[in-house]
């Protein structure tokens, strides 16, 4: 089913309070560093990353499923000179090729299939450009999500408070799914998500079997290697074979 997290204009118009700017984005800002580059941003979201590339003079190419989402982008101060494409990263197809692929925000997890995974490996694959690098991070399944997750938290917007609660409602050794209910002034809107939590070595398996290798694994975004038993995330840079 649609999850309205993406597809809910209210919940679009708020994504940013809960996944503004922070370290991930400079972690992926930084390796568009060393001049213009075309780059491809699949599962881009609000925008808030391919605007701040745009705003640096790299040719951007946004794509993302929710029409909600790219309604806000094309709001951001350089949307207007993004390429915003609504298409999923399955079977979105272009005539040029990139210089830098990123899929951020964790959005490789809300692939739960295998078919699905190793078409977005494939549609990476095809749009890599000679020397190109592409860069995606998974949580690390290892750790307690379901500990961090579950509880209650405030976003604030426009002077009003919304009050999102998150609860798990079914884990077992590679997915969770969850309810997250926003209650806004006079309403509550609950979106349903499911994520995939692979190890590394299944990532690996399968970036191979598309033509591409991980060149380096991270741990965290200053770029420590990546520890299977403390990591929090596995940060990919991949290149291809």
């Amino acid at each position: 089913m649609p999850d309205l997290h993406y597809e809910h204009p209210d919940l679009a118009g708020i994504y940013d309070l809960d996944s503004g700017w922070s370290v991930d984005r400079d972690f992926y800002l930084d390796l568009a560093s060393g001049g213009p580059k075309q780059i491809l941003d699949l599962g881009c979201g609000t925008g808030l990353l391919c605007d701040a590339y745009a705003s640096l003079g790299h040719d951007v190419t946004g794509v993302d499923p929710a029409k909600a989402m790219l309604d806000v982008a094309k709001t951001r101060p350089y949307g207007p000179i993004v390429n915003w494409v609504e298409a999923t990263a399955q079977t979105f197809k272009a005539d040029k090729k990139f210089d830098l692929i990123v899929m951020t925000g964790h959005a490789f997890q809300v692939f739960l299939e295998d078919a699905d995974i190793l078409a977005v490996f494939a549609t990476m694959r095809g749009h890599l450009a000679e020397n190109g690098i592409i860069a995606f991070e998974t949580r690390n399944p290892v750790v307690d999500w379901k500990g961090r997750w579950e509880g209650e938290t405030e976003l604030r917007s426009d002077d009003q408070a919304i009050h999102q609660s998150r609860i798990i409602l079914q884990q077992d050794a590679k997915r969770i799914s969850f309810e997250t209910h926003y209650r806004f002034p006079g309403k509550t809107l609950t979106s349903f998500s499911k994520l995939l939590f692979l190890t590394r070595i299944e990532i690996e398996d399968r970036l191979r079997r598309c033509g591409l290798n991980a060149k380096a694994v991270f741990g965290s975004w200053d770029k420590q290697p990546f520890d299977d038993e403390t990591s929090d995330e596995m940060i990919f840079i991949v290149e291809a074979i």
